[in-house]
């Protein structure tokens, strides 16, 4: 590597992970890889100790750990990049495992001008062979679900994806920083990956997936912490006022799990900033959401 080759910053939110963090790291300090990068560990208040053994385990690469204290999926990410050093950033959960050359790959299309962010393809680490490639939207609960195979029509090429999964997301720290990075509004998690590829692609910019490599992640059951469905819903009303028709927010009000609390979430979300969020991206956008869900054929 020459001194002119970009650093790339890899950035793991971290909360209770227990010896996942540590599985994870030497899997990457495992996988070969012609790039030089750095580590972000971003633990936010863990209470299992789970990062504790970075102070006396020496890695190859530098290893930088920030403690938060309850920032949430979305702003631990942001504390992250603040942080980086890196001409690119790769988000990545802290329970996942790498191949040989998985950074090299993920950055290719963004060098090549192709896109602005891309994931690699994602399996389940107990099923390597069930492999989702970036994400779509599950109208039916207005979840986020993986692309199957059909997404690629022209083999192992990269290929558009509406969504970016948050568990292995690559972006340039430029892109990152002009749109803002990952909104600072949201709350605990739910909803952070899809809001930002959706910014990312209304203010111009492209997603792409990687499907020449593949990372594996490791599904768990439940969360290491508390999370409840408020929180995620109170993320995507924030996201439908900051991005979404009037149509479109009326629409997402429905996909509210506990619907007797719609009125005190739409309040909250008005009340910390959406209207003026909302109108800050409609001045600066490029594509309107009607473009957005044309373009990738979701009947939304």
């Amino acid at each position: 590597m020459s001194s002119n080759d970009p650093l790339v910053s890899v950035i793991f939110p971290v909360k209770n992970e227990g010896i996942h963090v540590k599985n994870t790291m030497d899997s990457l300090q495992k996988a070969k890889t012609n790039v030089s990068y750095e580590v972000i560990v971003v633990d936010d208040a863990s209470e299992d100790g789970c990062c504790d053994f970075l102070s006396a385990h020496e890695y190859p690469f530098p290893v930088t750990l920030v403690r938060t204290k309850g920032l949430g999926a979305s702003n631990a990410r942001n504390a992250g990049a603040e942080k980086a050093n890196g001409t690119y950033y790769i988000f990545c959960d802290a329970h996942l495992f790498f191949e040989d050359y998985w950074i090299d790959k993920c950055i290719e299309p963004i060098e090549k001008g192709m896109a602005d962010g891309v994931v690699p393809g994602i399996a389940p680490h107990d099923k390597p062979n069930t492999v989702g490639y970036g994400y779509t939207i599950n109208l039916e609960k207005f979840k986020a679900s993986f692309n199957g195979k059909s997404i690629l029509t022209k083999g192992l090429h990269p290929v558009e994806t509406p969504f970016l999964p948050g568990g292995c997301l690559a972006i340039t720290k430029k892109v990152f920083d002009d749109i803002g990075g990952f909104d600072k509004g949201f709350i605990v998690w739910g909803h952070e990956d899809v809001e930002i590829s959706l910014k990312m692609w209304l203010f111009g910019y492209k997603c792409y997936v990687q499907p020449q490599v593949k990372v594996l992640h490791v599904f768990r059951k439940s969360f290491p912490y508390k999370v409840s469905v408020t929180h995620a819903d109170y993320n995507m009303m924030r996201m439908a006022y900051s991005h979404f028709s009037e149509e479109r927010i009326e629409k997402c009000k429905k996909y509210i799990r506990v619907p007797e609390k719609t009125e005190q979430i739409v309040k909250a979300v008005i009340a910390n900033g959406a209207m003026e969020q909302r109108d800050r991206y409609f001045a600066r956008r490029r594509f309107d959401d009607d473009w957005f869900f044309k373009h990738f054929k979701i009947n939304f």
